[in-house]
């Protein structure tokens, strides 16, 4: 392949790269903006196989198969409902890729540089490579924690070590002595600095993830995919790839965005976060005092409210995903709407443990789309909802982010949900959310509790609408 024909294709793949980014940003068009990302990343395989490149087709071809399968085995087996851990696990590899990609290069023994600049271009390299290796060590560590903590292998309470924000300066501080020390050494002698600070980064990526609170995780999630893009882009440079770079950049971007997305949803700083996550300090709501006394209810009492309501609100939160009771919910939602019950859903920024994991849920279910809305625009109607139904979700319908200054999530934006006629909250029991923090909401005198797990509930709601 001609060096033009290989850059028209790097141009092709990028622009269907941008479309898909694109297309993901709104339900309605996200299964096309998947199809431009598949097409653009076909596009960029096939490019980049047929370029000068590539000599060994024999070892290529061995690792793509080795790769297809274990791509089609892990597809077939995970289900919608670990695509968090599953998103986190991918994460951890591009992040290894960019270590041993890294070392790679640095070890090259064909790289050499010539000419006046050269010297300059030798340091260049050498910073792409130490970067890319201190961003993919991190990234790699910090996704492989992630993923014990989302799949329930490693506790989601957050690990405060002592002086831990000292470590973490000191750590730093320590990887800058190195690259000082790795950038512009002589050939090869700046391998043990390099190989110090990657195991220095290694550590660094699980202490990081290991402070953050479960309930910070949609953050911690866009975080590492941003971090995971600046690896790729940081590879793009060590290999002199301009569609990785440009792949990494919006992949980098993308994800630096959707923290702060993620971070103003929460009402929380981005280096708050990774300093801590919730559940690290309790103010007087988290002490769990007594505040009254709930309202049970049965699932037939909940299904008769749901009938005779006009408007019902339905908010999902991880319960229903870990109960994996979307389809149910559709199938109660069709059966309301066909009784000529107007029927919603809300859904908070940071429901779940990734984001848009609710919507993801709900699409997979086959929930009509234009009755699936966002906080912003569905929280001024809850005064004149008859009915909300708040299936597995605490933090993000706790009144205290708005009653409480000294509540952990005070300031945190909330689905408004006391403000309705009723709410049936369904939940296994009185024990707190991810943020440690007691609800009041379940002691309102409009809340009724269906306490159970949320599959059987909404089970027996179904068949008594």
């Amino acid at each position: 392949m001609t060096e033009g024909i290989l850059t028209t294709a790097y141009i092709a793949a990028s622009i269907l790269f941008i479309l898909a980014l694109g297309g993901l940003s709104h339900q309605e068009t996200a299964r096309r903006g998947n199809i431009y990302g598949i097409i653009g990343m076909a596009i960029a395989l096939i490019a980049v196989i047929a370029s000068e490149f590539v000599t060994n087709y024999a070892i290529l071809a061995v690792c793509i198969a080795i790769a297809a399968v274990i791509g089609i085995y892990v597809a077939r087996r995970v289900q919608m409902t670990q695509m968090p851990e599953l998103v986190a696990i991918l994460h951890s590899f591009v992040g290894l890729a960019a270590v041993l990609i890294g070392f790679a290069s640095y070890l090259d023994p064909t790289t050499h540089f010539e000419g006046p600049d050269a010297e300059v271009a030798k340091t260049i390299h050498e910073v792409e490579i130490y970067l890319g290796v201190l961003i993919g060590a991190v990234t790699f560590t910090g996704s492989v924690i992630a993923f014990g903590k989302l799949s329930a292998r490693i506790s989601s309470k957050p690990l405060a070590l002592p002086a831990r924000h000292w470590l973490n300066l000191g750590l730093g501080l320590i990887c800058i002595w190195l690259g000082v020390l790795f950038v512009g050494a002589e050939e090869h002698s700046g391998f043990l600095p390099l190989l110090i600070m990657t195991l220095i980064a290694f550590a660094f990526g699980v202490h990081m993830v290991m402070a953050i609170g479960g309930a910070d995780m949609p953050v911690v999630i866009s975080m590492l995919n941003s971090y995971s893009g600046w690896a790729a882009a940081a590879t793009g440079f060590m290999l002199s790839n301009d569609l990785l770079i440009v792949t990494g950049a919006l992949v980098g971007s993308s994800g630096a965005i959707l923290s702060y997305i993620m971070c103003r949803a929460m009402n929380r700083k981005f280096l708050a976060v990774i300093a801590g996550g919730f559940g690290t300090a309790g103010g007087t709501t988290a002490a769990g005092g007594d505040q009254g006394e709930v309202v049970a209810v049965s699932a037939d009492e909940t299904a008769a409210l749901l009938k005779d309501a006009k408007r019902v609100i339905i908010v999902p939160g991880y319960g229903m995903a870990v109960a994996q009771a979307q389809h149910v919910i559709n199938d109660i939602t069709r059966k309301l709407r066909d009784q000529g019950v107007e029927v919603r859903f809300a859904i908070h920024p940071v429901a779940g443990r990734m984001p848009g994991h609710m919507n993801v849920l709900l699409a997979e279910a086959k929930v009509p789309y234009d009755i699936v809305m966002e906080m912003d625009e569905i929280n001024e109607d809850f005064p004149d909802t008859d009915a909300v139904l708040v299936i597995g979700a605490n933090d993000i319908v706790n009144p205290s982010a708005q009653i409480d200054p000294s509540s952990p999530i005070a300031g945190m934006p909330v689905l408004e949900v006391w403000k309705a006629k009723t709410v049936v909250v369904m939940k296994r029991s009185m024990a707190t959310g991810y943020a440690g923090v007691q609800n009041p909401l379940f002691f309102e005198d409009n809340t009724r509790m269906l306490f159970g797990d949320a599959k059987a509930s909404v089970d027996a709601i179904l068949a008594s609408v």
